[in-house]
């Protein structure tokens, strides 16, 4: 189980907690008040005393005074020092719309312009540091060492197949890939592909499943065959069961020919289907009405409600294998994802050429971004800030710079004490 800690507060990179803060304000005070009881302590003794005990004395007393004027200076940032409402004090709540508009003004001018945004990213790789991080970046908790944005990524492509209505995905699925079909003249693309396939005699093996197919399809339909020769036979013929003979000497014909067609590659009957499919071939690059044919066919085809139907009935099944696949850690997807983002990663630290576009975009996309969207981003800034109370401004900026503040108190009575010994020294010398 994953145990989850409070997120301190940053500024300036160094996490800074509201407890630090504290005990350095605690600290700062008892020093000051070290100081007082020093001072008051030695008070008598400065003037009946070892001399020293006047150096002691006027380093307490200096460094009392100075380190509550710093208590003074740094309280009265944030409210009034002792509750009392002098003048200047509390600072940060009552000028926090002020401070806002300050923090978004200086943000725009110094961070969101175009020029500072180009230079900037000017001297970015953001393609390299992108192939890094594809590269580069395995997920410790995971055994088998995948990429850790592998998982999210599965993940991520499941919950938006599942989000999306899955009729109006597969109907503009459809849509587009009819818009495509339709574009496509497929009339000569045919042609083209037939005439190829007969110049490296590809076409040969079509030619012999078309007459086991015919082969089949006699034998399926024989009875058919014999029916049909009865009833145009006459009276006689059927009287005297010739019929009969006849229609078995048909079907034993038609098998021998095409027994024939299909072991003898120099058979005219083939040389007849060759010099057809030639013809089909270019008829439909070259033959208006026949280009008008399959393209009526296709138009036909790609109106049919009945395709549509079986369309959508396809690209559902491909929707829930897809999910199935993406949530199924054994399915391989994930491993095909990681091998893809590797593959780009690897793409993307080596290709220069690569580099240079994906870089002059990244670099073109921020630029835009801080041309178009700088003001409502500072704006945002601005009213966020001001929506605060004046509580909370107060106690995000103490936490954050309250132990830095609570370091000047520490210097200041200690830098004041020294001050107030060495004058001590000076009016004591002279």
């Amino acid at each position: 189980m994953v145990e989850h800690r409070p997120v301190p507060l940053m500024f300036g990179g160094e996490p800074l907690t509201a407890d630090r803060a504290r005990r350095m304000r605690w600290t700062a005070t008892g020093l000051l008040c070290a100081m007082a009881v020093l001072f008051f302590s030695t008070h008598a003794l400065a003037e009946t005393g070892h001399p020293a005990w006047g150096y002691v004395n006027a380093f307490a007393e200096a460094a009392m005074v100075g380190g509550l004027a710093d208590w003074f200076a740094v309280t009265a940032l944030f409210r009034h020092p002792l509750g009392l409402p002098i003048p200047h004090t509390a600072i940060i709540p009552e000028n926090k719309d002020r401070i806002a508009d300050t923090m978004a003004q200086f943000l725009r001018e110094n961070f969101l312009t175009p020029a500072v945004v180009a230079r900037r990213m000017a001297g970015m790789n953001v393609a390299r540091a992108v192939g890094d991080f594809l590269v580069d970046a395995p997920d410790p908790q995971n055994p088998d060492n995948r990429s850790r944005i592998t998982g999210g990524a599965s993940e991520l492509l499941a919950e938006v197949l599942e989000s999306l209505d899955p009729d109006r995905l597969g109907n503009q699925v459809r849509s587009g890939l009819a818009g495509q079909l339709a574009k496509i003249d497929m009339s000569p693309l045919a042609g083209r592909m037939l005439e190829s396939s007969m110049t490296d005699g590809r076409h040969l093996p079509l030619i012999d499943g078309i007459i086991r197919w015919a082969g089949l399809t006699l034998e399926d339909n024989e009875e058919t065959v014999k029916e049909i020769i009865h009833q145009r036979a006459n009276s006689v013929l059927r009287w005297t069961g010739l019929d009969e003979r006849i229609s078995s000497s048909v079907l034993d014909g038609l098998y021998k020919l095409l027994a024939e067609v299909l072991v003898d590659p120099e058979h005219p009957i083939r040389f007849k289907v060759e010099e057809g499919l030639r013809k089909l071939s270019q008829d439909l690059q070259h033959d208006p009405v026949t280009r008008e044919r399959v393209e009526e066919m296709k138009r036909d085809l790609i109106e049919n409600p009945a395709v549509a139907e079986w369309w959508m009935g396809v690209w559902e099944r491909i929707r829930q294998s897809m999910i199935r696949r993406a949530r199924d850690a054994d399915s391989g997807l994930g491993e095909e994802m990681r091998k893809g983002l590797a593959e780009l990663g690897e793409a993307l630290k080596k290709d220069e050429r690569l580099q240079l576009q994906i870089n002059r975009f990244a670099r073109r996309t921020a630029v835009g971004v801080a041309t178009r969207y700088g003001t409502e981003i500072v704006t945002l800034v601005s009213e966020t800030v001001k929506r605060w109370d004046a509580t909370t401004i107060t106690g995000r900026i103490e936490s954050a710079v309250g132990r830095d503040l609570q370091f000047i108190r520490i210097n200041g009575t200690l830098v004041g004490g020294l001050v107030g010994m060495t004058l001590h020294f000076i009016v004591g010398f002279f």
